[in-house]
């Protein structure tokens, strides 16, 4: 927010490195120097097909900008298209049944062949699921992950990562060396459905990070569908079913149904 107010991150930093009355031990420092550094670093990643946006650009993701969870900068590989704000995100186990499966490649795939953008979290389970329906179907797919983009989790996941990044777009908002940590993985969730217009829950248990990013998406303002699985599956599941922003799905074509209404009865909030 303070950078977004002043609207440059170097006023925020001179703020803060030349208070107006430094204590004793105050040293000062090269500014200049520590940026230019700094911007040569990010200018070596575009070797390696990384590029950098800040929220006070005009490519920074719309949909994500509308949320308090916005990170001041994501990184990414691929492309960042303007359709991406008509985006469902598909999440749920890493450890997904054979029907779970199955319903999320079917429900990914009439989200691709609707012209929906596909998100997900590149895990394994029902988030690999979703973005291989996608691929398989010729269409675009956007991960968002929880690590720096120089690194893959899971490391079996490597290489669909890197042709997600070639044919649509794989998002991260830690600084690429940054490895996998426990905490990163919430504040990926926020991000995920900050960028998207929906969430879909396939198959979740009791503490899984769907559950996270299902509740974040009700606070973002964003709808929520669940299988009957997880409602019926979960305590969770069972109480969020009864808030209002929710579908409980009935058949595969209900996701597209309630969409299409949505998008009806309120135009602006879902972007096409």
């Amino acid at each position: 927010m303070a950078v977004e107010d002043a609207g440059s991150a170097i006023a925020v930093l001179d703020e803060l490195l030349t208070p107006e009355q430094p204590t004793l031990d105050h040293v000062e420092r090269d500014l200049a120097a520590e940026v230019g550094l700094l911007a040569r670093e990010i200018e070596s990643w575009a070797g390696e097909g990384i590029r950098l946006v800040t929220l006070l650009d005009k490519d920074y993701p719309v949909q994500l900008m509308l949320v308090h969870q916005r990170p001041p900068f994501l990184t990414y590989r691929g492309s960042l298209d303007p359709q991406d704000e008509r985006s469902v995100a598909v999440v749920g186990s890493r450890a997904a049944s054979p029907r779970g499966l199955s319903r999320t490649r079917e429900l990914a795939t009439e989200l691709a062949q609707a012209g929906w953008t596909v998100v997900s979290g590149l895990a394994a389970g029902v988030d690999t699921a979703a973005h291989r329906a996608v691929l398989d179907a010729g269409a675009r797919t956007v991960a968002v992950i929880g690590t720096g983009l120089r690194h893959g989790y899971p490391a079996e996941n490597a290489e669909l990562q890197q042709e997600i990044g070639r044919t649509g777009a794989v998002l991260s908002q830690f600084w690429p060396d940054t490895g996998p940590a426990k905490h990163q993985f919430p504040m990926r969730n926020a991000v995920m459905s900050g960028c998207a217009s929906a969430t879909v829950v396939v198959e979740a248990g009791e503490h899984s990070g769907a559950r996270i990013q299902a509740r974040v998406a009700l606070e973002h303002g964003r709808h929520v569908f669940l299988t009957p699985e997880v409602v019926h599956g979960t305590n969770w599941g069972q109480a969020m079913a009864q808030r209002p922003n929710t579908t409980v799905l009935e058949n595969p074509g209900h996701v597209l149904k309630v969409l299409d209404e949505l998008i009806a009865e309120a135009p602006d909030l879902i972007q096409l």
